[in-house]
Order: C-alpha cells, then structure tokens, then sequence
C-alpha cells in the first residue's frame, strides 16, 4: 500500500459580493440577525460562471501550485451537489477545459461532505495503485437551487470553488480517514431532482428544485458529529487533540463550531474560519479555507490538521493530515 499527501491547493469564487444589507433589500432580515445568528457578513454569487467553470479556475490554482501538469493528473473527482448537467459530469467538463486527458473523471454527491468523501475515495485509487496523482475539487453554484425568498436558507449559502492535488508517497501525509451516513436523516436536508413525470405516470408532479433545511435537525447532528468524528480519527492514528495546530470544519454556523468546541473543551481559535466572508459553499467550504490557509502561510510542513464535514444526506466524515508543503 502507498501512502497519499496532498501536494497543492487552489480556490475560486465568484467577484460578486452579496452583503447582509443586500439581501435584507428582498427579504426580511438585516444584518445585526443574520451575523448573530450565523456568523456570515457577505457571500459571492454567481453572476454568469456555473460550477463547472469555479471547478476548472480552481483547479488550474492547484496545478500550478503543486507544479504538476495536466497530462500528469490520472483521476479527477468533483463533489458537488449543483452540477451544470446530469450528463456529463462536472469532472468530465474539466478535463476538458483544463486538458487532462489521462484521467478517469467522476462527480460525487455527499452534500457538504463532499470534499472529504472525495479524499477519501482518491486515497483508495492512490493507496492501491490504482491512480498516481489525483485532482480533487468540491464546487458549488447553490445560488441557482436557493429560494430567494425563504429567509432561513437564502442567507446562509454562497458560491465557490477549492481543489486539491493528492500524489502518491512513501511518506505519510493523509494519516486516519473516517467516513460515514445515516440516510434515516435525509430528509432534514433537501434539493429534489426531476420528478417522475413521463408519458406513463398518472400524476404531474411541479419540479421544484430549491433547497429545503430542518435547521433545528441539522444543527443537532452537526454539534454531535463533528466531535464523534474528531475522536475518531485521532483514536484511529495514535494522536491527541494537542497534537492538532487546526481543525478545518464545513463552513455552516458559527454557533455550531462554538458548541462543538465546547463539547470538545478547546478553545474555538483551534477552528478555522472564513464563513463570514463567504457563507456556505456545501461542498467547497473546507477546501476553500484550507487553500486560504496555505496562501496565508498558516501551515508548516509537519503540522497535524484534521478536516471535518457534515451535511445532508446526513453524511460526516474528517480527515487527520500531516502537511507535507
């Protein structure tokens, strides 16, 4: 078995910038209920750029910061939940635009959890031998699924884009990986698809693509989740919570990290956050901020970080990673 380090990052978002003052132009709200109750200040929206596009800006960020080419790349996941189409696949689109046509290309639906599934899933193409050099991207246009005016969920997702560049190693890099669902709750958290309504079906059923959320519901799963998953992967390496600089969580609610952080009796500075200029990009939310990270010079080759996510499906997972940049 080889062992799989991430060798570089990159992010994308969109240039338009949402504000708290904006939106309470269109619906109830303002900006005072919002940061106190979600911690967000403003997100991007996307004017014109659909996901597959935030996806391939991202991913030529990472390429070009893991010094790797494209003809180097032999598998590419996206996770996302608002794809350009059903068919083709967001990482079909781009191979395309970024030229990598040596890769198996394949989308991933786990909500906000999807970018650490997608680690997952390349470790195991890395660690068999399967795959050499994987790019891994969560991208999401949620803009384009939101009702605009439902206030409880317009205010808190944004737009944008992270990836990721994992290769193949004799050292140790992605050290414990846990992944896991509990479908009994899929319905605190929705988006539907097409309906059933084709020429055989006796009755017509609306296509309403928007996003619906049980907060409440949510709320409690994420407080709860996030530490089983944090025991977890460090029960499973040997580590303890001292030995961790950051923990780089899915980008939901402020007062979700503050609980979790008290369930798990370490300060909330051990969390790191860009909700409040962003939002919640479901999927992209953690590679977003660990690509933040790296550009702020947060990491060191070395440190110990652990990467948490939860969202709808339920799906949860984290990742304990040894930086190795």
């Amino acid at each position: 078995m080889y062992e799989v380090k991430i060798i570089g990052t990159g992010s994308y978002a969109p240039s338009n910038i949402v504000t708290n003052d904006d939106i309470s132009k269109f619906v109830d709200t303002n900006n005072s209920w919002i940061v106190e109750r979600t911690g967000i200040k403003e997100r991007r929206i996307s004017k014109e750029e659909n996901t597959s596009v935030l996806a391939t800006k991202a991913a030529k960020l990472a390429l070009k910061n893991s010094k790797m080419t494209p003809e180097e790349i032999d598998l590419i996941i996206v996770a996302t939940g608002s794809p350009d189409y059903f068919i083709p696949s967001t990482a079909c689109i781009v191979q395309k635009e970024i030229g990598a046509f040596n890769a198996t290309c394949l989308d991933i639906s786990a909500a906000c959890t999807g970018f650490i599934y997608a680690i997952n899933i390349a470790s195991q193409f890395i660690k068999t031998g399967q795959s050499k050099t994987a790019l891994v991207i969560g991208a999401e246009v949620l803009s384009k699924i939101i009702n605009w005016e439902d206030r409880g969920t317009c205010i808190l997702f944004g737009d944008g884009a992270g990836a990721a560049v994992l290769q193949r190693s004799s050292e140790k890099g992605i050290i414990s990986i846990y992944t896991g669902a509990d479908g009994r709750g899929g319905e605190f958290l929705e988006c539907p698809a097409v309906p059933l309504n084709n020429l055989f079906t006796e009755t017509k059923i609306e296509n309403k693509n928007i996003v619906t959320m049980n907060g409440r519901e949510i709320f409690k799963f994420a407080v709860k989740i996030i530490k089983e998953c944090i025991d977890k992967v460090l029960e499973d390496s040997g580590y303890s919570l001292q030995d961790i600089k950051y923990i780089v969580p899915h980008q939901a609610n402020t007062r979700i990290i503050e609980a979790a952080a008290k369930r798990l009796k370490i300060d909330e500075d051990r969390f790191y956050l860009n909700l409040d200029r962003y939002g919640n990009t479901s999927g992209a939310t953690i590679a977003i901020a660990l690509d933040e990270m790296v550009q702020k010079g947060l990491l060191n080759k070395g440190d110990k970080i652990i990467l948490v996510g939860f969202g709808g499906g339920l799906t949860f997972g984290a990742e304990l990673i040894e930086w190795s940049i």
